[in-house]
């Protein structure tokens, strides 16, 4: 047994010592949680972020150590988009209905890739069949961001997940499940046990946290944005299947009626709740409930609506949402930032614009704090289904070494990181250098 431990032992030494490594000096750190920044240095190995200190860090020399010279540059951790839709944010909505799932599947992994040259090293995709693109992205098939999955969007009949055709209605017991059904796009469900089981699924498929949808939306075909969704007794049993399995649920809502049903059910977060009153908010804040909100603007970044009615739905969402991040701001909420950008390649690049027009309402720090650790909280909601066990959105040690180094401090120009091919010189996420432009 002997030669046998020895072995073991002398390949764990190898494996320590074969361990990538990277050094970062001479830079401006900002840590994710505070405002003062510190001039420092980070050694990475492997994934991690091994050390931090002020003082120089020594190497092995004879190991093989990548090291640069940071220039004083800033050093923030990898932004978080906390409303993400990996497959449906870089395609037109009618060619998602009609194109075979393996171009879909193609288009969403080049925009992972162009995602995470954004600087957008994590994001919490809550709708929509992203399983197996994280998985390509873990094993490193694709470059992407990481992904907290939702897995399909589940609605009542006639509900923001509700992707039918209206001559499939009436549906008989028996009827087929639709396109969206089958690609795990949205999932229809009405009544407690329906919402149970499909609530199951999604979780056996590796959902990480489980999105409902509670009330209208602005791009669904069907559903005026006053309508509330899902009775108390429904979202309750989606709630339950998540506790199960140590996680949570978050919904759709933008009215008070839909929002405080689904808190008072036990839901832990809010998408948008951009028509909150003050009634609303004030639970928010007793319950510590999640608001995962996002700058809906009727400005140059708004999602495009085809019709009429897509139009009206967008501008009263719009019209709200100043009044709804005062709100935030006022009962001091937990709150959340996120795109929702959906069927427009031609607004993914914007990503870091929409960040910065957060400054509306906060100051850079804030923005970029929420952006970073404040994100990264809302993902540990997820309990033991966290896919990714480690710190996120902060520069510490023992985090995963996601970072992004910049051309300019974006404490003082938060506009910096509306363009991120300029100013964005090196980003990392997981130890591995995917972008170095430094000079």
């Amino acid at each position: 047994m002997k030669p046998i431990l020895s072995f073991l032992l002398a390949l764990c030494a190898f494996c320590a010592t074969s361990q990538k490594t990277t050094l970062i000096n001479n830079v401006q750190i900002f840590n994710g949680t505070d405002e003062k920044l510190t001039l420092g240095n980070v050694l990475i190995q492997g994934d991690t972020i091994a050390k931090i200190s002020t003082a120089p860090i020594p190497t092995n020399r004879s190991a093989n150590v990548t090291i640069i010279d940071g220039k004083g540059k800033f050093l923030m951790p990898g932004l978080i988009d906390a409303h993400w839709h990996a497959m449906m944010a870089a395609m037109p909505k009618m060619e998602l209905m009609t194109a075979d799932i393996g171009y879909i599947y193609l288009v969403a992994g080049r925009e992972a890739n162009q995602t995470l040259l954004r600087g957008f090293t994590t994001v919490r995709d809550v709708g929509g069949p992203s399983f197996a693109l994280k998985t390509a992205i873990d094993r490193e098939i694709v470059i992407g961001p990481r992904i907290y999955p939702s897995g399909a969007m589940i609605s009542q009949t006639g509900g923001h997940g509700d992707f039918r055709m209206p001559w499939d209605v009436p549906a008989a017991n028996s009827a087929q499940l639709s396109r969206a059904e089958i690609y795990n796009v949205g999932i229809i469900a009405d009544g407690p046990s329906a919402v149970l089981q499909r609530a199951r699924e999604q979780l056996m498929l590796g959902a990480s946290q489980l999105k409902l949808a509670a009330g209208g939306g602005v791009s669904s075909s069907y559903d005026p944005i006053d309508v509330s969704q899902y009775t108390e007794a429904e979202f309750r049993a989606a709630v339950e299947a998540a506790e199960n399995w140590g996680t949570y649920v978050t919904v759709h809502a933008y009215t008070p009626r839909s929002m405080q049903m689904a808190i008072r059910s036990g839901v832990k977060c809010i998408e948008h709740g951009q028509l909150m009153d003050e009634e609303t908010a004030k639970m928010l804040a007793e319950k510590g409930v999640w608001l995962s909100m996002q700058p809906f603007l009727d400005n140059e970044f708004a999602n495009k609506q085809p019709t009429p009615e897509g139009q009206a739905k967008k501008q009263m969402v719009s019209t709200g949402t100043d009044n709804a991040y005062k709100l935030a701001k006022k009962y001091k909420i937990k709150t959340a930032w996120g795109t929702d950008m959906l069927f427009n390649p031609a607004m993914t690049p914007k990503q870091g614009a929409i960040l910065a027009t957060m400054s509306q309402w906060y100051t850079p720090f804030e923005v970029l704090k929420m952006a970073t650790s404040d994100n990264a909280e809302l993902l540990t909601l997820s309990g033991p289904r966290n896919p990714y066990p480690k710190k996120l959105g902060v520069l510490e040690e023992g985090a995963y070494a996601d970072m992004i180094l910049v051309d300019g401090n974006p404490l003082q120009n938060l506009n910096l990181v509306a363009d991120p091919e300029k100013n964005f010189i090196l980003i990392m996420k997981n130890g591995v250098i995917y972008k170095n432009s430094i000079r």
